[in-house]
Order: C-alpha cells, then structure tokens, then sequence
C-alpha cells in the first residue's frame, strides 16, 4: 500500500512499544523505513522487541529507552536522551492500562494506576516533544491512541473512557495551540485487534452473549497492519493537513452500542461472579 521508503528520515517514537498493538505499530515504522525508539518500564522486553525487529527488517535502526510514563521527571530525561542523537519527528502515545471492574468497587488507586499511564502519561510526553519543537522551530506529529468510548462512554471500564477521552480533549487543544507552529495532533480508537495478555483481561469468561465479532458490522476482528497502516498514514508528510481528528478503525462497531455485546451480560453478574474475575 504504501512505498518502502514513505517514512525515511523520521524519527519516531512509540510508547509502550515493546508489546501488543505498539509493537505491531514500530516494526510498520520499520519497514517503511524509520528510525524507531520504543520505551516501557521493562528493558528486558523492550530489547528483546529490538532484537526481533533487527532480525526480522533488514537494516532496522531501532533504540530502546527504559521510562515510566507516569513520571514527569524520567518522561523529561527519555526525551533529552532521545534528543542527543537528532530530534524526535513523530510521538504516538500509545502506553495504556485498562481492566474491568465495578466502579462503585474501585480504589483510588486503581484509578490512579489507569489515569496515570494513560493521561498523564500522554500529557507529559507530549508537552515534552512539543516544547522542544517549539523551542527549535521544528514541525512535529503526535498521534494518541484512544478508543472509542471516548464517544460513547463505557461501562466496568469508566476510567480509561475518562483517561482517553481527556487525551482527546487534549489533542484537540494542542492542535490548534499548535497549529502555528507547524505541530498537529491526532488521535487513533482502535476496535477489536486481538492480541495476548489485554485479551484475556477486557474480556474474561463470561463476559459474551455472543461471538465477539458479531458485535462488529463487518463481522470480523480488525487486522493488526490495517491498524499499523493507518499510524503509517498519520505519521507521513501525505496526512499533513489532517489535525484535532478522532479516526475510530473499529468495522463500526462503535454505531451498534457502546460496548456492543461485551458488557452486556456482566450487567448481571453476581458479588460471586466478579469475585471470581478478580482472583483471575
């Protein structure tokens, strides 16, 4: 779809890059020819990503940087490390954590331990890259992962709709704070792309009255390079009049309800059932 070389000489960053949907992301950046960061708390993860990277994308240029996107302060030293080697072109804020609970059970702490990576985490790394474009006079991309109930809102997941939906909030802000300064912003909701470790925790047993994919009017789960192409799309000079947009790549399943069938039958659980996903 696109050419080997559509995003040769940028440098781009992805958080929580080392696993799940921003891993499938970095090596797209790869392959099209970018010079790829990617950070997370655990380094052990992070190089083993970069190792199968080098393997797998002939003359991949790929860093890894150990940080904690909840920390204002090693957010601030990730960026001037990444900086000592050339400017950042593109930031995709893409370190989230979600699970399901009953709000009515949740500790503070488990909200914090949501709206910290997700909002803070975004806020942080964006006003990090931005200064410094600002300061050099450079042009800079930033493209955040959210997801669609920052439209609709979700049930047993209120604190990532909250979170995500102030990263949007923050996006669209920022896009015409910015605008003039050659900076745009702009937020991806992915649907259903299945991958290990959130998979089984958005969605345990019980939690489907109904395939998942039914839920979907395309009935099909979404592929992860239809997912990467369009992060590829946003991060090229071709988007560059595309600013302050929300793009949801679910197969419209946010038009048939928010959550579709997935919560809908957790509506009547039992104290016994959640206890039961909570030990899980």
């Amino acid at each position: 779809m696109f050419k080997n070389d559509l995003l040769a000489g940028k440098k781009i960053l992805v958080t929580g890059g080392g696993t799940g949907l921003g891993k499938s992301i970095g090596r797209r950046y790869l392959e099209l020819g970018a010079h790829l960061v990617i950070c997370g708390r655990r380094k052990e993860v992070l190089d083993a990503t970069a190792s199968e990277f080098r393997a797998a994308v002939p003359g991949a240029r790929v860093d890894t940087v150990a940080s904690d996107v909840r920390d204002a302060e090693q957010v601030e030293a990730m960026m001037a490390t990444i900086w000592e080697s050339g400017p950042l072109d593109v930031l995709v804020n893409n370190a989230a954590a979600n699970f399901i609970a009953r709000t009515d059970k949740l500790s503070p702490r488990a909200v914090d331990s949501v709206l910290d990576i997700v909002l803070h985490g975004s806020f942080y790394g964006t006003i990090a890259a931005g200064k410094r474009w600002i300061e050099s006079g450079r042009p800079g991309n930033v493209i955040s992962t959210v997801s669609a109930p920052v439209i609709t809102g979700q049930s047993f997941t209120a604190a990532s709709a909250a979170a995500k939906a102030g990263v949007l909030a923050m996006t669209r802000s920022l896009a015409v704070e910015w605008g003039p300064y050659g900076i745009r912003l702009n937020c991806v909701a992915p649907g259903l792309f299945p991958t290990e470790g959130a998979w089984e925790r958005l969605f345990p047993p019980g939690s489907q009255v109904e395939p998942q994919e039914r839920g979907v009017p395309l009935r099909r789960f979404g592929k992860h390079q239809e997912l990467s192409d369009l992060y590829a799309y946003l991060a090229a000079d071709g988007s560059g009049y595309v600013t302050g947009d929300l793009i949801v790549i679910d197969g419209g399943r946010w038009m048939q309800g928010a959550g579709g069938p997935t919560f809908r039958a957790m509506q009547d659980w039992t104290d016994d059932q959640w206890q039961a996903m909570r030990k899980r």
